[in-house]
């Protein structure tokens, strides 16, 4: 089975997460940022993965620590469960349209950690998570992933419905990129390895 379980303490945070590539979707989190429990419960939903969070962050100083620590580790655990990428699709891209606004996302679980982030926000939050952080979470990810990821918000005027259709176009990225479609013993690179 792919999957993997983290565990990070610092002086800013103490994070526990499970993740499991072939799951159902089941997601349980918790990190005391409500809004950004909503979007990483819209990504377990959508990619299919199953997907535990538990974040005791320093809130009283502000979202920061907690939702780039959560990217971290989620990147690791994610690096991890994929492990040495044989027999996976690879590639994934989705476009998710949220009314007026548009999400697209595009992984290459390459080994190759990049991020290109074209997304801008007219709040300074959406609830309780400030936008800036956004860019900040998926940063951490595709770094610790090791992963080339591309998030993108062309257009829209609902801050809400922006990062709503980000999370939810990188989950349906995630899903496309983690099946398992070729020979298991093999990764889909014409050099035979990936990194």
């Amino acid at each position: 089975m792919r999957n993997a379980e983290k565990n990070r303490e610092t002086k800013e945070t103490r994070i526990t997460l499970a993740l499991n590539l072939d799951g159902s979707g089941a997601a349980d989190v918790q990190t005391g940022v409500g809004f950004f429990d909503h979007m990483l419960t819209a990504f377990a939903v959508h990619s299919g993965l199953d997907l535990t969070v538990r974040c005791a962050g320093d809130l009283n100083v502000d979202g920061h620590h907690t939702v780039e620590d959560v990217g971290i580790v989620l990147g690791q655990a994610f690096a991890e469960a994929v492990g040495e990428k044989k027999g996976i699709a690879r590639y994934g891209f989705f476009a998710i349209p949220m009314d007026e606004s548009l999400g697209l996302a595009a992984i290459d679980i390459s080994g190759r950690p990049y991020l290109v982030f074209d997304a801008d926000f007219r709040a300074d939050a959406v609830g309780d998570l400030e936008t800036q952080l956004v860019r900040e979470f998926f940063y951490a990810f595709a770094t610790n992933a090791g992963v080339t990821l591309h998030i993108l918000a062309p257009y829209g005027e609902n801050d809400h419905h922006k990062c709503e259709a980000i999370f939810k176009a990188w989950a349906h990225a995630v899903k496309a990129a983690v099946a398992l479609t070729g020979p298991s013993d093999a990764v889909l690179s014409s050099k035979g390895a990936l990194a």
